[in-house]
């Protein structure tokens, strides 16, 4: 058959186009290959867990108290699946012969969209798939669930990147999830009488054992992590690892700051990161045309396309047995556009009421492990019951939103090349031996057993136990929790105290005794469930001038649930000490104590509060000054005009226009429930604007 000129210039120019597509983006590796491609820290080596056909774009993996493994999969990502229509699978994860890799998986659960993570639940799982979160149980034990509860709804979905996900419990028995803080309307389904809450700006956190959901601190994007003392880390793209320094519970007290976002970039390296793999075409070609723009524009900003965290997720800290010693607490976060895992040494931070993540010394030019695969996706991590870290795969060509990449490079992208792949690893040191581990089965365990396993030293099994006694409370577990309680083994008596408490079976005694260890971290929460025992007031006001940050700022944010006259006195010291921290700062505004018209006239009278006008005094009086208008109480804000009034010196125009500003914008937000003297007074501040020379017998005529 003799083919025309024509057909074969165009097969010349076809196959000329596939291979220049095949150049801009490779293809996929076995599980094996891709390996190979591993650059991991010296004492570690990568084996391998399970892979497709047995598990595919996998986003989370848990294992239940009998050590069974279930792994919850995405293949809708990044698209909004259509109303039925989801795709998402919850697999049991199957080593059929011992070998340490998964065999076969039985479908738990399928056809969920959005599912993002998991979290074992009296026999079933918790399972975060906005807008809800499930409850799903296996009921007749063939492996498949049978029922399917929801426990939330509400959750903000329009965005599979800035979901609700990584459920995980906290030491203190709530459980937490990241909320990236999107705006949304929860409801809990058994609890009706309850309104719903607004997470605009925060995460959430719920007790199902008391029928308890509320706000959290942060805005945890894919992944959130907490150390053994309850301190939140949490992930969010360009920021690796970020701090909520003080919980929401406190934020909310009395509802009026300006502002509850307590996020600290904990980083002392910021975003860089050293990537093995060239920045995909896409990628650079966006950033090549960004950069350009800027220079046109002459604005002094500079993209980089690559060896900066884009894709940071994951973050997990590692809480296991079965690494060494010097591993234990540190941070591990993938990041699924460099195709790395980094590490993060967190430590006390010695200026301020904060943890520090700094890079470890043999790594300060490397990654803990990094790949030439541009298809690694470390999407997540989990210590497992042998006390290894499981990292997940989602393994895909492209990992970007194609929302954010211009609409011409996506013409030759296929977002879901890819999604028949996926792997699990587990890291594990240099020279472990290949087969499958046992675990205990939690689940045929006594009380006196489960105890015992809160002083395990593999993380996973202590909150595992932790979970189980949760789960079921009775008064078989209280003799030996207040044995262990006792004993001197901080991250044990953490949980102990904390068990007993959630049992109302928790003795002052054992707080106050907690009150005096060493060990800051077990202060710290022993200063907390101080809070629920008024005997233990003095206690709390001794540890504010605790050279500790961690432990004086719990103090301050403890001591805060009172407000009489000397928690009063002692607020106003610890600002003139602490002021120019703004989590102390913050600390004290987020209490009635710490923010109303009776701390400044001590400030006033006591410390010389106004003579001078640093800046972290300004902030401070802005602050107040927006509490007090927000509130709307005419007495107070009346008082608050008359102390403006009785300041004198040069400084007086300067702190009347900080005052009268923030007093007026606090009056703005709650002007519905305005009496008519303080309609007149927003009236008047709105009509002025240099409120330094502004006439203040006007506002106390008004009054």
């Amino acid at each position: 058959m003799k083919l025309s000129a024509s057909f074969i210039l165009s097969m010349i120019l076809l196959s000329g186009l596939q291979s220049c597509k095949e150049d801009k983006y490779a293809g996929p590796l076995s599980p094996e290959a891709s390996i190979a491609t591993f650059d991991i820290h010296e004492a570690f080596e990568v084996q391998l867990f399970a892979a497709e056909p047995h598990i595919k774009d996998p986003v989370d993996l848990v294992f239940d108290e009998h050590g069974t493994a279930f792994a919850v999969e995405m293949p809708d990502y990044p698209y909004k699946p259509e109303e039925g229509k989801g795709r998402g699978v919850i697999k049991q994860l199957v080593d059929e012969d011992g070998d340490g890799q998964i065999d076969s998986s039985i479908v738990f659960a399928e056809g969920i969209a959005d599912a993002t993570s998991l979290m074992p639940w009296k026999g079933g799982l918790l399972v975060t798939a906005a807008p809800y979160i499930y409850y799903m149980k296996d009921l007749d034990e063939d492996g498949a669930a049978d029922s399917k509860e929801i426990i939330f709804s509400g959750f903000f979905e329009n965005n599979s990147e800035a979901q609700i996900t990584n459920l995980r419990l906290g030491v203190d028995n709530w459980i937490y999830a990241a909320n990236n803080g999107q705006r949304s309307e929860v409801t809990f389904q058994n609890k009706t009488e309850k309104k719903p809450i607004n997470l605009q700006g925060m995460d959430f956190r719920f007790r199902l054992d008391k029928g308890q959901f509320e706000k959290e601190s942060g805005t945890a994007q894919f992944g959130q992590t907490f150390d053994d003392w309850g301190n939140k880390v949490f992930t969010q793209n360009t920021l690796h690892v970020q701090q909520a320094v003080i919980p929401g519970r406190y934020l909310e007290r009395h509802g009026h700051l300006s502002s509850k976002s307590v996020n600290q970039n904990i980083s002392d390296h910021d975003f860089e990161m050293f990537q093995m793999t060239p920045p995909p075409y896409w990628r650079a070609e966006r950033t090549q045309r960004r950069n350009k723009q800027y220079q046109e524009q002459e604005l002094d900003r500079v993209e980089h396309a690559e060896d900066y965290f884009t894709g940071a997720s994951g973050g997990t800290i590692y809480n296991g047995g079965a690494f060494p010693e010097e591993f234990y607490g540190d941070l591990f976060t993938g990041d699924v556009a460099g195709n790395l895992v980094h590490r993060d040494q967190l430590v006390l931070d010695k200026n301020g009421p904060s943890l520090l993540a700094r890079r470890h010394a043999e790594e300060t030019t490397k990654e803990f492990l990094a790949s030439t695969d541009p298809w690694f996706r470390p999407v997540g991590f989990t210590v497992g019951p042998d006390g290894f870290l499981y990292l997940v795969d989602f393994y895909r060509q492209h990992i970007e939103t194609p929302v954010s990449i211009p609409d011409d490079l996506k013409e030759e992208m296929d977002f879901m090349n890819g999604e028949n792949h996926g792997r699990i690893y587990r890291l594990v040191p240099k020279g472990t031996g290949v087969g499958k581990r046992e675990s205990p089965d939690f689940s045929k365990m006594d009380a006196e057993a489960l105890v015992a396993q809160l002083a395990h030293d593999n993380g996973w099994n202590r909150t595992t136990a932790q979970r189980l006694i949760l789960e079921n409370p009775s008064a078989e577990p209280v003799p030996f929790l207040l044995a262990l309680a006792k004993k001197e083994n901080p991250k044990a008596q953490v949980l102990a105290l904390h068990l007993l408490h959630s049992m109302d079976a928790l003795p002052s005694d054992l707080v106050a005794s907690a009150l005096e260890s060493e060990h800051w971290g077990l202060v710290k929460n022993a200063l907390v469930l101080a809070e629920d025992f008024p005997a233990l007031r003095e206690d709390i006001s001794e540890k504010i001038n605790h050279e500790n940050p961690m432990i004086s700022m719990q103090a301050v944010l403890s001591l805060g649930n009172y407000e009489d006259n000397s928690v009063i006195e002692k607020m106003a010291g610890v600002l003139m000490e602490k002021g120019s921290n703004k989590w102390f700062r913050t600390a004290i505004l987020s209490s009635n104590a710490g923010s109303g018209l009776q701390i400044l006239e001590e400030l006033k009278e006591q410390h010389d509060f106004f003579e001078s006008s640093e800046g972290w005094k300004n902030d401070y009086l802005k602050e107040v000054s927006h509490i007090l208008g927000a509130k709307g109480e005419e007495a107070n804000i009346k008082d608050f005009i008359g102390l403006l009034s009785s300041l004198e010196g040069e400084n007086m125009d300067h702190w009347k226009q900080i005052a009268l500003d923030n007093l007026k914008k606090g009056l703005e937000l709650s002007k519905d429930n305005h009496s008519e003297n303080l309609t007149a007074i927003l009236k008047k501040l709105e009509a002025g604007e240099n409120y330094g020379e502004f006439p203040l017998q006007e506002l106390m005529t008004a009054l």
